[in-house]
This record gives C-alpha cells, structure tokens and sequence, in this order.
C-alpha cells in the first residue's frame, strides 16, 4: 500500500498545482530565513552600538559591524540546516492544494471538502516546524555518540515526525483533528514506515526540497486506503 501510494504521488509530478506548491515553499522560506537573518544582524548591531570600549585597548568602533556581519555569515550558514523543516512548514500551509490535487485525479466522486482554516494550518505548521527542529537539534548528541547509526536515526525520527503530520495534514480536512489523531494512533507503525520512506530523500540535497509535496500526496493516498 505504501509503495503503491508513494509511486502515485510520483506519477503526478507533473501537475501544475504541485509545481507551485513547491515554489512558493521554496520562496517563502528562503525570504523567511533571509529576513530573519537580516533582522538579527541589526539586533546585535543596535544592541552592541557604534562604538565599544575594551579594557587596554579603549574605544574601538570595528566590533559592531564584525559581529553583526559574523553573525549574518552565521545564519545564512545555518539555513542551509534550517531550509528544509522550514520548508516543510511552509508548505503545510498549501498542503491542501495537494490533497485537493490529488483527489481531483484519483478520488473525483468524492464531495469537496472546507479543508482547514488559515490558523488552524498556520498554527499546526508552526507547532511542527518547532517539534522538527527541537528534535533534530537533540538528535545531533546520538549522530555525535553513535556515528554509524546516524544515518538510521535521522531517518527514523524525521520519518516519524513526517509521518505524524502530512497524515494528520491530509485526514483532517475531511474528519476533522480528533479523528485524524485517532486514525493517526489506530495505523501509527504504518504511518512511520511511510514517513521513514518520505525521510529518505531528505538526505539528498535538491530533492529534499520536493518531499513536503510528496510526503502530502503520498498521505492523501494513504489516508484513503487505512479509512476504508
């Protein structure tokens, strides 16, 4: 079922609704890191001031442009980590037009749904892309102590987390939250394997870009086949 659903979601690749999908989550996190970081160089500068006295050294004026521009050169290093859970958030945001995307192909007899409101999609976004990069910070300890394995616990725990939320995404549109948590509970061990595999290409640099769209078309296939 899973293979089945994966290779699907494959195969509509070339439909225009998730080209764009892509896009805009590729663009609003870009802009979204670059703000940030931007945002956070002025923060230091304003708070360090044009000039710092040292001790022995005196009043130097240097210090504040080094450190905020140290600290832009930082963050746009970073993002390169960041881009991808904050790519998967973004595009929680437009997961519906996936799903809808989908189910016009696949599911056209089914009735058309309200889907999730802007919140409720902003918030589980933000609420995931806080649990992603909290887990994944504290995960870097075991890829440190157990290098060999780190590649099987990245996938693990990003196949979990992927797992939890593009399913939740994709069934609470048509049931609701509590339902689709408790579908989520009921099918929990097939949902991680799905995940583990939506995991995968997160290693792969570029193609880790495409997978909150795979990962939500694959779910919405998914999500039919555990309901019946």
């Amino acid at each position: 079922m899973i293979f089945t659903a994966f290779a699907k979601a494959i195969s509509q690749f070339g439909d225009p609704r998730f080209r764009r999908v892509i896009r805009n989550g590729i663009c609003l996190s870009a802009l979204l890191l670059l703000g940030g970081s931007v945002l956070l160089k002025l923060l230091v500068a304003w708070l360090i001031g044009p000039s710092l006295t040292l001790p022995v050294i005196g009043e130097v004026t240097w210090v504040s442009s080094f450190l905020s521009n140290g600290v832009l050169v930082m963050m746009l290093a970073a993002s390169t980590f960041m881009m991808i859970p904050v790519a998967s958030a973004m595009a929680s945001l437009f997961s519906d037009q996936v799903a809808d995307a989908v189910e016009d192909v696949h599911y056209p007899h089914l009735p058309s749904v309200k889907g999730l409101s802007i919140w409720d999609s902003l918030k589980d976004g933000i609420s995931a892309l806080g649990v992603m990069i909290a887990a994944n910070t504290l995960a870097l300890i075991l890829y440190l102590l157990l290098p060999p394995f780190a590649p099987f616990i990245f996938w693990a725990l990003n196949g979990f987390l992927l797992g939890r939320e593009y399913f939740t995404l994709v069934a609470a549109r048509r049931v609701g939250l509590a339902t689709a948590k408790h579908l989520r509970r009921r099918h929990r061990f097939t949902i991680w394997a799905a995940g583990i595999l939506m995991a995968l290409p997160l290693s792969v640099p570029i193609l880790n870009l495409i997978v909150p769209v795979l990962g939500a078309a694959t779910f919405t296939h998914i999500y039919h086949r555990l309901k019946e």
